[in-house]
């Protein structure tokens, strides 16, 4: 797969729903029902960050429930994307990106959103044939004054905001050109997934699906 056919890929990942739940799941048990409720809700395309230690398990989980499309974030290394892949990871999400990291996923046909934080960065991406990026961390870095300023001399990248994104500003990145979806945890907190509240879960899933209804209309 070449760059240009990854990114392809990520568009298309990245126009399923407005928004990817980033999702950080202890238990194995949860990964299943977690991932029927977002699908029920409207959420199909799920990250699972490896941030603990049962991360690749849970992957695997997700990716035998229907309509799931599952993939890895956090993805750091080479060793990261290979165990990724062997889980069941369908692309990888990073925080940042290195040569490194870019040639491990181009190697191993994994489709990835690597993260860009400045203008250079974003260009470094697109020169390599990223046309879809991850924003990170969205707030901290001015939000959508940033990324707004951003598309007037890069119209060619499109990005999937991710950092202090909730429902409450979420729409507001929706809106811009240059943003295909947005990415965040309030969808699934930990609270809910601990009490097992899967209801609840695909009631907030449904909430964040119909941020793309609203803008249509």
């Amino acid at each position: 797969m070449t760059t240009e056919c990854a990114s392809s890929e990520t568009h298309r990942l990245c126009t399923i729903a407005p928004v990817i739940p980033v999702l950080v799941v202890d238990q194995i048990k949860h990964a299943a029902p977690l991932a029927a409720a977002l699908v029920a809700g409207g959420l199909p395309v799920l990250e699972v960050t490896l941030r603990t230690p049962v991360a690749h398990d849970v992957i695997k989980e997700m990716a035998n429930v229907d309509g799931c499309i599952v993939g890895a974030g956090t993805l750091l290394s080479d060793v990261d994307v290979t165990s990724a892949l062997e889980a069941g990871a369908k692309f990888g999400v990073s925080p940042g990106a290195t040569d490194a990291l870019l040639g491990a996923c181009e190697t191993a046909n994994l489709p990835l959103i690597p993260g860009s934080a400045t203008v250079s960065e974003a260009m470094r991406l697109y020169e390599r044939g990223y046309i879809v990026q991850k924003f990170f961390p969205a707030e901290a870095l001015g939000g959508t004054a940033t990324l707004k300023a951003i598309s007037a001399p890069l119209p060619q990248v499109s990005f999937c905001p991710t950092g202090g994104i909730s429902i409450m500003n979420a729409k507001d990145y929706l809106c811009l050109t240059n943003t295909l979806c947005v990415a965040g945890s309030w969808v699934a907190p930990s609270i809910l997934l601990k009490q097992e509240k899967w209801n609840t879960i695909s009631t907030l899933a449904s909430e964040a699906a119909a941020l793309k209804v609203t803008l249509l209309k």
